[in-house]
């Protein structure tokens, strides 16, 4: 298994520093945040970020290129995204 996220397909230099600003350092601790949760925590840090990196995030942890992700599961990951974005604004957490 990748350990290193810069092997990962999708992330680069950018994406991998927003990732370690938010703690997550390895494919596992990519994997537990989930790519929703990783995203999120990286928007809520103010970074701009648009939902292309939330697609590369899923598509990193299935070793898939972003843009060959299927249309319904990206309509489902950006729901979840700004369902937890809404909850953050409302509540700080």
């Amino acid at each position: 298994m990748k350990n290193d996220l810069l092997e990962l397909k999708n992330l680069g230099n950018t994406s991998v520093n927003w990732l370690h600003a938010i703690g997550i350092h390895n494919y596992t601790e990519l994997q537990d945040a989930g790519p929703v949760g990783a995203y999120v925590k990286i928007k809520n840090r103010g970074f701009r970020v648009s939902k292309v990196l939330l697609y590369a995030l899923q598509g990193a942890l299935e070793d898939t290129h972003w843009n060959e992700l299927d249309d319904s599961l990206k309509m489902d990951l950006l729901k979840d995204a700004d369902s937890k974005l809404m909850v953050f604004k409302q509540t700080g957490t």
